[in-house]
């Protein structure tokens, strides 16, 4: 057996047999969607899509922002 074969039937086995740590990792994906999925939507809004019509007045906003920033 090859040490990638030794390495997945390592972690298949040991996550199959996980009581609590399955718990823990739904705990632990429930907290990165709330994060990622819900906290975007309401702090994180799309501010070059909502100010800017074009690509090219968006490109040359983030290119004033990044040279005339202090």
């Amino acid at each position: 057996m090859t040490i990638f074969h030794r390495i997945f039937y390592f972690y298949r086995d040991g996550f199959r047999r996980m009581t609590v740590g399955k718990q823990l990792w739904l705990i632990i994906f429930i907290k990165l969607f709330i994060m990622f999925a819900i906290l975007k939507l309401f702090f994180f809004p799309n501010f070059l899509q909502t100010n800017f019509s074009t690509d090219e007045e968006r490109s040359d906003y983030v290119l004033e922002q990044l040279i005339n920033k202090k």
